[in-house]
């Protein structure tokens, strides 16, 4: 099986247009948090979490904070074998992360049945990942994707459903159901979800639950932590603890 790893680094705010691979493309970074669109889907993924990209699906990044990419790319005879046909996030190990450093060594890149002793353990252990991601929902109608444009711009503002559905062009009923259909739930419950996603980059830069969570809007931070724990399934503090 061909894996190769690519180190790059971005400055905060960096953005990579919309783009493929022929291969699939495990997406990690070991410092800084990148933001993800795929498959209708916004993704974070902060340091030891990765999120696999098929072969040949767009998608596009962007830096929040100073990101440390170092990104493994498969080829596509095994990616789908190995990782799915989906994009997916997962749990990196530390075995997992210091692999994919390895592989970015000079000396071991030189020395091919190095690489691919490295290649087989890497296979192995991509096969076991344990599965987790933080991710929002999507839309596709472009009255409600302006909406949650303005939501994810300005997550820690009130945003009442009448304000919404007039900057969208649309009555309050349609912004509901259109909320249904393409999201999944109702838009209040989408908003509580992307001040979560926004949270994450806050917390990984070292900003304190207290201070996130003023931030964003929320009244006490004991109101944060539960839709925080509810939707990440950990407290904020576990949360930037494991990414750390």
């Amino acid at each position: 099986m061909s894996l190769h790893a690519i180190a790059r680094d971005y400055v905060d705010g960096s953005v990579v247009g919309e783009h493929c691979h022929v291969g699939g493309q495990l997406i990690h970074a070991t410092a800084g948090v990148m933001q993800i669109r795929a498959a209708q889907r916004l993704w974070l993924v902060p340091p030891r979490r990765a999120l696999w990209i098929p072969p040949r699906l767009t998608h596009a990044l962007r830096a929040r904070g100073d990101v440390s990419l170092r990104t493994l790319y498969i080829e596509t005879a095994c990616a789908q074998r190995l990782l799915g046909d989906v994009p997916r996030g997962f749990v990196v190990p530390t075995l997992v992360r210091e692999l994919i450093l390895r592989m970015l060594d000079p000396c071991a890149a030189s020395d091919g049945e190095r690489i691919g002793r490295l290649t087989a353990v890497l296979v192995d252990e991509l096969a076991d990942l344990d599965p987790e991601g933080v991710a929002l929902s999507m839309p596709s109608d472009p009255r409600l994707a302006r909406v949650c444009a303005g939501i994810l711009a300005r997550p820690g503002e009130e945003h009442r459903i009448d304000e919404l559905a007039r900057r969208a062009g649309a009555s309050v009923r349609t912004l509901r159901r259109l909320a249904l259909h393409e999201l999944g739930c109702p838009l209040s419950t989408w908003r509580q979800q992307a001040r979560i996603l926004s949270a994450v980059p806050m917390l990984i830069a070292g900003e304190s639950v207290t201070g996130t969570a003023q931030a964003l809007g929320y009244e006490t931070t004991g109101a944060f932590a539960a839709m925080f724990r509810r939707f990440v399934g950990m407290s904020p503090r576990e949360y930037s603890t494991s990414c750390g």
